[in-house]
């Protein structure tokens, strides 16, 4: 997951925007200046394509929701509600997340779209006033590697196996419980994306209807910045601990007084057989050679 954006490497980090967070909720303004928004031509009328891009986006949160909906009540609520435990308490807790806290924000988000009417720039306004409430994703993302783990080790039970898969053919799923688990990361990083087709085919490219959905775009560019950034953080302070616990000879505090770890990697020294694994953190660059699984410490320099 290291770029928000797909494919390319991060084209939406250029020239963002600095958006309103902190923007006031309640009821959807046909537009800042008090005027109407225009329909999507009458009844019968084939939508435009802005509309199509408007029908897309609410189209596939409710997908998105009913599939959250099926892991919440098809597979947790069956956890929960058998009369002998299939999984521990801890195998629950990493295997979800905060599952729950993403389906009722789909949930309501939906409700919100639903009630736009296929205006633009209403569908804008549903970001911008939930911003603050999609930071739940990133605890989400981040634990997302403790739920593979944890997926992957109840594959290996034949108990905990099977009652997943049972759950999967009652829910008439063609790919198992990994695969939606996987939604949420894929769902908050494609936002931004769905909100720059509003924009690019946005009939008046200046106007407060246009800065309303310019806003969408920055608000949600930054929440999957945001947790891109967290998430790369969080990896590599786990990495930073496994570092720790593999180095032999150091007589040093703990690495985490360093600060983050940046970069690793390795080099050959001249006269030197064996290659040395270095790994810079933001106060000092740690020199060591490999033995087996294990680092032993040779220097450091501040």
């Amino acid at each position: 997951m290291e770029e928000p954006a797909g494919g390319g490497a991060e084209p939406w980090a250029e020239g963002l925007r600095n958006s309103n967070n902190n923007a006031s909720p309640g009821g959807w303004p046909g537009a800042r200046g008090g005027h109407p928004l225009a329909p999507f031509g009458g009844p019968g009328a084939e939508p435009s394509y802005l509309g199509r891009v408007v029908l897309e986006i609410v189209e596939s949160e409710r997908t998105y929701t009913r599939d959250l909906r099926s892991i919440v009540e098809g597979y947790l609520g069956k956890i929960i509600d058998a009369e002998e435990p299939v999984l521990r308490p801890e195998q629950v807790s990493a295997l979800f997340g905060n599952i729950e806290d993403i389906y009722e924000l789909s949930s309501t988000l939906l409700q919100n779209l639903e009630s736009c009417a296929s205006d633009p720039v209403a569908v804008a306004v549903c970001f911008v006033t939930r911003s603050q409430e999609f930071a739940i994703y990133t605890q989400y993302c981040n634990n997302y590697p403790s739920s593979v783990a944890a997926l992957a080790e109840c594959m290996r039970s034949k108990p905990q196996a099977r009652f997943l898969r049972e759950c999967q053919e009652r829910l008439r799923h063609a790919l198992p419980l990994g695969a939606y688990l996987l939604k949420p990361v894929q769902r908050i990083l494609k936002y931004h994306l769905l909100l720059q087709e509003i924009a690019k085919h946005f009939e008046h490219k200046s106007g407060d209807d246009y800065e309303v959905v310019l806003e969408a775009i920055d608000t949600m560019t930054c929440v999957a910045w945001y947790i891109n950034d967290m998430k790369r953080k969080h990896e590599h302070a786990i990495r930073q601990q496994e570092i720790q616990s593999l180095l032999l000879g150091w007589k040093g505090p703990d690495l985490t007084s360093y600060g983050e770890l940046v970069l690793e990697g390795t080099f050959r020294v001249q006269r030197v057989r064996h290659e040395r694994a270095v790994f810079l953190f933001d106060k000092t660059l740690l020199i060591t050679k490999r033995r087996g699984d294990h680092y032993v410490y040779k220097s450091h320099i501040p």
